[in-house]
């Protein structure tokens, strides 16, 4: 039976939330080190700029994936990307990120095996309630995901976003980022209100 979310065909000029985690669920990254070199394969793959290195030349997607926005979670990931024309080049993308950073992380910390649990796993999404509600979703998983460092919404509250993310895309359905940061917290209040009721009733 397919794994629930493994899109085996993909769209052009469509949305996806992407997410994968470690195997059994372990961690994917020791340390600040492992975040900052997952960020640079970003750079790596989708600033547009050829990087060569050594006998390598890396694939440029820049004209394929738009990365919208991200989190990266000490044993999970999510990526909220954008597929252009070509209907192939998420495939490409993730494969080319999660090889390139699994050689890393097993050379780095001296081991032998699968880092990822699986085939990284693929929603498509089909509207913008939607896509709004699945990027609140990936900028609030961290449980204190206002200083939260590794994820995008740090260049929401001002910092000059790199060239490989497009942040944009989301905070220009709303009146302008203060107003996306105000959609964040509304939903921060009311899960409180759910988390206060669910209480209630199971005292009941």
């Amino acid at each position: 039976m397919p794994q629930k979310h493994t899109i085996k065909t993909y769209e052009s000029y469509s949305f996806y939330h992407v997410f994968s985690r470690g195997v059994e669920k372990r961690s994917i990254f020791l340390d600040d080190k492992d975040y900052i070199r997952f960020m640079q394969l970003f750079d790596r793959y989708l600033s547009g700029i050829k990087i060569e290195s050594g006998k390598n030349t890396y694939p440029d997607y820049s004209a394929d994936i738009e990365l919208v926005s991200f989190c990266l979670m000490p044993n999970h990931i999510h990526l909220l990307v954008r597929q252009q024309e070509n209907d192939r080049s998420l495939q490409a993308f993730m494969s080319s990120l999660m090889t390139s950073y699994s050689k890393y992380f097993n050379k780095r910390h001296k081991r032998l095996g699968s880092l990822f649990e699986s085939r990284y796993k693929a929603r498509d999404i089909d509207d913008d309630s939607y896509l709004m509600h699945i990027s609140r979703y990936i900028d609030m998983n961290p449980r204190y995901w206002r200083r939260y460092r590794y994820s995008s919404l740090q260049y929401v509250h001002g910092e000059m976003p790199p060239p490989w993310l497009h942040n944009e895309v989301i905070t220009d359905m709303f009146a302008d980022r203060h107003d996306y940061i105000n959609f964040l917290v509304s939903y921060e209040d009311r899960k409180q209100d759910l988390k206060a009721i669910k209480h209630m009733l199971a005292d009941t």
